[in-house]
């Protein structure tokens, strides 16, 4: 049986490609993309705070889909920097905006301080529980993927691990292997 997605800890942009409007509340943004993409929907948030005469209080950052580590280092910069009314906004592939978006909950953001627009959500990075590898693959939620770790067959549930950034795997026929 599937459960409601809004009961999970799935973002609903983690399995729908999103465009939202830009968070206007603030007065002050670091724009994130991630990958071509990521930068269409970047430039459509510029305009629009820009149409605010606000373009002076954007930082607007790009990096190659996978740069996620580049992403987070620019992250840990601006949000040093932070002050009240400090927005983050990302745009790209769902798992590159997980693990971005897992990087600016540990520095203390909080969800409704951040604007997603996932690009791709197709591919999933799953997080084994059994020996913690992390696999990325096209899968479905409730589909199943062979841990690069361990090689447990792993089901893909309905939990995203906020500290991890990526899907919860674990082994979808436990009950059925001796020990």
């Amino acid at each position: 049986m599937r459960p409601a997605l809004e009961l999970t800890s799935v973002p609903k942009w983690a399995t729908a490609a999103t465009r939202p409007h830009a968070d206007i509340t603030g007065r002050y943004w670091t724009l994130v993309a991630l990958g071509d993409e990521g930068a269409d929907a970047v430039r459509f948030w510029c305009d629009e705070i820009s149409a605010l005469g606000r373009e002076n209080a954007l930082v607007a950052y790009r990096f190659g889909g996978d740069d996620v580590e580049e992403a987070c280092a620019a992250l840990v910069s601006d949000a040093e920097r932070a002050r009240v009314g400090w927005r983050l906004m990302m745009a790209g592939p769902a798992t590159a905006c997980l693990r971005l978006r897992a990087k600016a909950l540990d520095l203390g953001l909080a969800d409704d301080e951040m604007t997603i627009a996932s690009t791709e959500v197709e591919r999933r990075a799953v997080y084994c529980v059994h020996c913690r590898t992390v696999t990325s693959q096209e899968v479905k939620l409730e589909e199943t993927v062979t841990c690069r770790g361990c090689g447990r067959t792993l089901l893909v549930y309905y939990h995203i691990s906020r500290r991890q950034g990526a899907h919860l795997g674990f082994m979808v026929d436990a009950e059925q292997v001796a020990p």
